[in-house]
């Protein structure tokens, strides 16, 4: 029969532990390893592998961004990836400067609408920059004129197109701008207590620096938020990988625009005569009407060809590659 009663050895250990607080820590350790603090106003809904994930994906977009912009605008440019947090939409908002230009666009059929929020601080010098000047600020942030959104426009889709490639091995995005506008209209656009996921980028465009904010709707990465995992991710990477790299690289190249300059003829003046041109005078050229044309490529002399008409314009026709000294 088993003994339900403690002898006076047993009660008398009980009490010496209970006094120097052995069983109460024990206990105290039992109780923290059950629970763990949650912030209702800050629900954390992606797990940290996926968020790791989104961190990999988008590290990829800043390099291939900044890429895009040293092209697209001809100076030196970098973008970083500074943070990637879980927030709701109206701390989002309340962190955002007035002015500032946003953008809501479509990922997709299946993802719906996210935000691109764009600093004054290099809008101002990517447009300067477009117009042919330096890359300056005005001396105050101000609203944009419709030219400038205008202009911005077209650059804020060529970011999203950048977006692609980097979304590649998750989702099949096609971004396509809805709206565009440096007032408050977007704050209705989530419900202020909506979760979503904020990527901030450091841009650098020459000696101006600034922040691109790409915020995006928890509802709608749920919906991919299985493949975010790091092993799916990685392994279609790797199955990508030989060449996903070079059509990123090939897919740049292809929107840089190239010089091509038709060297009609050559001929030498004297200067008395030089200043004496006026309008209306004929120059005679060394060139005769069958010779071929020099067609340079960025000042590189690459083709010959024909000089003529396509419809009402002036044309050259390419008939070969140039034959250059040495090869």
């Amino acid at each position: 029969m088993t003994r339900n009663n403690l002898s006076q050895e047993e009660i008398d250990s009980l009490i010496a532990a209970l006094g120097s607080g052995v069983i109460e820590e024990q206990e105290s350790k039992n109780i923290a390893g059950e629970h763990r603090l949650y912030d209702f106003r800050r629900p954390s809904k992606l797990s940290k592998e996926q968020m790791r994930t989104l961190r990999v994906i988008h590290e990829n977009f800043a390099r291939v961004l900044g890429n895009f912009l040293s092209t697209y605008l001809r100076v030196p440019a970098k973008v970083q990836l500074l943070s990637v947090s879980q927030v709701t939409y109206e701390e989002f908002v309340f962190s955002l400067q007035v002015p500032t230009l946003v953008t809501i666009f479509n990922m997709s059929q299946e993802l719906g609408s996210a935000l691109l929020e764009t600093n004054p601080s290099i809008v101002f010098p990517i447009i300067d920059i477009v117009f042919g000047g330096g890359g300056t600020m005005p001396p105050q942030t101000r609203e944009l004129t419709d030219i400038e959104i205008t202009v911005m426009r077209q650059i804020n889709t060529k970011f999203l197109n950048n977006l692609c490639y980097a979304w590649g091995d998750i989702a099949r995005l096609s971004p396509t701008v809805e709206t565009m506008d440096t007032n408050q209209q977007y704050n209705q656009m989530f419900a202020s207590t909506e979760t979503v996921i904020l990527l901030t980028f450091n841009v650098q465009i020459k000696d101006n620096t600034g922040l691109i904010n790409l915020c995006l709707p928890y509802i709608s990465i749920e919906k991919i938020a299985p493949r975010l995992n790091a092993q799916v991710w990685f392994k279609q990477a790797n199955l990508d990988a030989p060449h996903s790299r070079e059509k990123v690289i090939i897919k740049q190249l292809e929107k840089v625009d190239l010089k091509v300059t038709a060297l009609l003829g050559k001929t030498t003046v004297s200067l008395d005569d030089f200043l004496q041109f006026r309008e209306g005078d004929v120059i005679q050229l060394y060139t005769r009407e069958a010779d071929e044309l020099d067609i340079y490529v960025e000042k590189e002399l690459l083709f010959k060809g024909h000089a003529g008409l396509c419809g009402h314009n002036a044309a050259v026709q390419i008939t070969r590659w140039a034959e250059e000294e040495g090869q």
